[in-house]
């Protein structure tokens, strides 16, 4: 069991009725689920980009298009091959000899939520097509900047990395990503209603949409706005620098993980009702804002993997007390 399995398998926080009503039409899609859509609620709330890593056929896809349909966000997707070019992403620009003029042809990323799938099968040139469209917004196509939609948001599958015909996506990738979720395998008797479901195309068919790209908006405006104590500043630093001090972790969280970190706590307490964070809200978060982010030390006596060091220094670094961070 992760890190992240044994702090969410106790009782959780309720979220909003607004939240936990996408939550749970989700869940009657894909099951066994519910603590990587409540996740995936948070990025989006957020404003920040989710990698999906798992083993095929565990749901990555049909949650992504799951949260389009009951978002009503416009949706395109990229299937990564190995062929694939930047211009299949991003779009080009081709002179038109019947105008007489140049025309630009713009590519799916030119959508409110993409999903990209089997990403790190894309070469990395294709890779870093994604680059400048997940940090700012915008694409540039023969030297002009065409703005993209609002909201965008990727949700990106990746394949684990022993798989055959993968790349491993570079550092400043995986950076371009809130949070890293791994769905798993749903158990047991989450399969049977699965296989008595029916499951296909036609439960995704079904769903009719719970709220607007406005909305999204909205939240994120809102979730903006949600108050973060001095307290919870200062708990979060202490948890970068733990990690930045610790033996076996040559490169720590970098200053736009801490940022990455408190946007995605204020999410988290905004789904919940809250106007402000508290230090839980930091400790759920740690292992999927920064897991992925983490560098460990090549050394192959160190057996320390990623959610035992995230664990020893959320052990470690005392909490603030609730009436500190309020």
């Amino acid at each position: 069991m992760t890190l992240a399995s044994r702090q969410l398998k106790g009782e959780l926080e309720p979220m909003t009725p607004a939240f936990a009503r996408l939550r749970d039409v989700i869940s009657s899609v894909v099951f066994g689920h519910e603590e990587a859509i409540d996740l995936a609620l948070c990025a989006l709330v957020a404003g920040g980009h989710v990698l999906i890593e798992d083993v095929p056929g565990v749901g990555k896809t049909t949650l992504a298009k799951a949260l389009a349909r009951l978002l009503g966000l416009n949706l395109s997707r990229v299937q990564c091959t190995s062929d694939l070019l930047p211009a299949d992403i991003l779009g080009y620009v081709m002179y038109n000899q019947q105008l007489g003029a140049f025309e630009t042809h713009k590519g799916p990323i030119f959508s409110e939520m993409v999903l990209v799938d089997e990403l790190n099968r894309a070469s990395p040139r294709a890779q870093s097509a994604f680059l400048e469209a997940m940090e700012e917004g915008c694409v540039t196509l023969d030297g002009e900047r065409h703005s993209l939609p609002r909201p965008f948001w990727v949700i990106a599958t990746q394949n684990p990395r022993e798989f055959e015909g993968t790349h491993p996506l570079p550092e400043s990738e995986m950076d371009r990503f809130l949070m890293c979720i791994a769905l798993g395998y749903p158990s047991a008797e989450e399969e049977i209603r699965m296989l008595a479901a029916g499951g296909g195309q036609a439960q995704l068919d079904g769903l009719k949409p719970l709220a607007a790209p406005s909305d999204v908006l909205t939240w994120q405006r809102e979730a903006d706005e949600i108050h973060a104590d001095p307290a919870i500043l200062r708990y979060a630093v202490n948890l970068a620098q733990a990690l930045r001090d610790h033996p076996h972790v040559p490169m720590g969280p970098s200053p736009r993980a801490l940022l990455a970190l408190l946007r995605a706590a204020k999410a988290r307490a905004y789904t919940r009702g809250r106007p402000y964070v508290v230090p839980d809200d930091l400790r759920q978060l740690v292992p999927h804002v920064w897991r992925h982010r983490l560098h460990r030390a090549r050394d192959p006596w160190v057996e320390a993997t990623p959610d035992g060091l995230l664990e020893e220094v959320l052990h470690q670094v005392p909490t603030p007390k609730l009436g500190d961070a309020r």
